[in-house]
């Protein structure tokens, strides 16, 4: 079958089995907004639902399901296709359907990353043919300035998360009732569940523990191979491998790239020291590892200070690493860095405090920093208070800030101390604020 014929029959399945019972999401793409909607955002997240559900509003508004262009790029037969051979996708659906004008119709480009130079395809449509398109794609290179560079201003970014918190309950069917003792234990225990099983959508949908394990196994190969082996070309795979795990047992602190090369090299495992440093940038680029730097008002000692790294995904951290119930302090942290990640503006910045003490979260917006947020499961266990408030405090006077924040598993009051307020507040409760 050549290309064409592909693309063609892609095209034809695609609107034989297009409207499918979805869940809302808290993020909605705009319908005929006259830019090229991108939706990047890590494999399996929702990426495809999201646009999903823009097919089923076209489709409750009379729209024919043949003005519907389809093409998913994670198909097996198009494995091999360069930009070269993407308008085979555009005379191919004319030939298809010959009495529709291209400017009528809506297309949808989802995980297009495969395809080297895609952008100037999208680019050509959109000014030629069609102001109705939407790409998605599992790198943050959908994101980058020089993708909105390459599309002239064009594109509106969306990016999309595995489930928050409150996407969670609205899956799992669990009433959002913060006012009654009842209603409070139920989300306790809905956000505890939260933490063990991370957002997947298919993970949370699953009733089935072995089920989701081999789900979220099977994601991470996906991403390891495919889009970091496969796309960037790597084949130390020992030292990609301990290098990602290394990455998870640190995770929520500081971490030397070099060090880790050192315990590298020390196991006999050569691999350049420039390489790790590429590594940890295609691991962000792919939506595994997001990277936290430290606050400081010198851009050059932010940028030479260790990073700190969260991960997409509590679940798929606890199905690499199966960690103990002692780690459950990272998890929530680790929750916390998401839930800031993905309700950020274009102009917020999240920083790490680090000096005599410590500061989890700096909020800035602008050049102002607005909150500062300890993580912690309890204030309960001995010296945690202590520190997690002087910690606070002595970053409240570095930043003059007084949003002062503790988020916990569940516990809440209010501590008045040197003349500031700090919250302490349910985790859950702050997230379905």
């Amino acid at each position: 079958m050549d290309k064409k014929r592909t693309f063609q029959s892609i095209i034809s399945l695609k609107q034989k089995d297009m409207v499918s019972r979805l869940f809302e999401r808290d993020l909605q793409l705009p319908i005929d907004s006259g830019h090229i909607i991108t939706v990047p955002g890590v494999r399996r997240c929702g990426k495809s639902s999201l646009m999903e559900l823009v097919v089923s509003q076209l489709v409750e508004r009379g729209i024919d399901k043949c003005r519907i262009l389809w093409i998913g790029f994670d198909d097996e037969r198009l494995r091999n296709i360069t930009s070269d051979d993407l308008n085979d996708i555009i005379t191919g659906y004319m030939e298809m359907y010959p009495d529709i004008e291209m400017k009528d119709v809506y297309m949808f480009f989802d995980e297009i990353q495969y395809v080297d130079g895609w952008e100037l395809f999208v680019l050509r449509i959109f000014k030629s043919y069609c102001k109705n398109i939407f790409v998605s794609g599992s790198n943050a290179s959908l994101l980058s300035a020089e993708l909105s560079t390459a599309l002239r201003g064009w594109p509106i970014e969306y990016e999309e998360f595995p489930l928050s918190f409150a996407e969670y309950c609205r899956f799992r069917n669990v009433a959002v009732e913060m006012f009654s003792e009842e209603g409070q234990a139920y989300l306790v225990r809905a956000f505890q569940g939260f933490l063990m099983d991370g957002g997947y959508p298919e993970v949370v949908l699953s009733a089935n523990e072995t089920l989701k394990n081999k789900l979220l196994q099977s994601y991470f190969n996906a991403m390891l191979f495919r889009d970091l082996v496969d796309r960037y070309g790597l084949t130390n795979l020992p030292a990609v491998r301990y290098f990602i795990k290394r990455v998870m047992t640190n995770l929520s602190k500081p971490t030397s790239i070099n060090s880790i090369y050192n315990e590298l090299k020390s196991q006999g495992i050569k691999v350049a020291r420039e390489r790790l440093y590429g590594l940890a940038e295609q691991c962000c680029s792919i939506y595994l590892f997001f990277r936290l730097p430290k606050y400081s008002k010198s851009i050059v000692k932010e940028n030479s200070s260790f990073p700190k790294f969260y991960v997409v995904d509590s679940g798929l951290w606890r199905s690499v690493l199966t960690p103990q119930s002692e780690e459950k302090g990272k998890l929530l942290e680790n929750a916390v860095y998401l839930h800031l990640r993905r309700n950020m503006s274009p102009s917020t910045k999240l920083y790490y405090y680090s000096d005599k003490k410590e500061c989890d979260f700096v909020v800035q917006e602008y050049d102002c920093v607005k909150t500062l947020i300890q993580v912690t499961w309890s204030l309960l266990e001995g010296g945690t208070r202590e520190r997690e408030i002087g910690g606070l405090l002595e970053c409240a006077k570095v930043t003059n800030c007084n949003e002062l924040l503790i988020i916990t598993y569940n516990e809440e009051e209010n501590i008045e101390l040197s003349g500031k307020t700090v919250r302490v507040i349910p985790a859950w409760r702050w997230m379905l604020a």
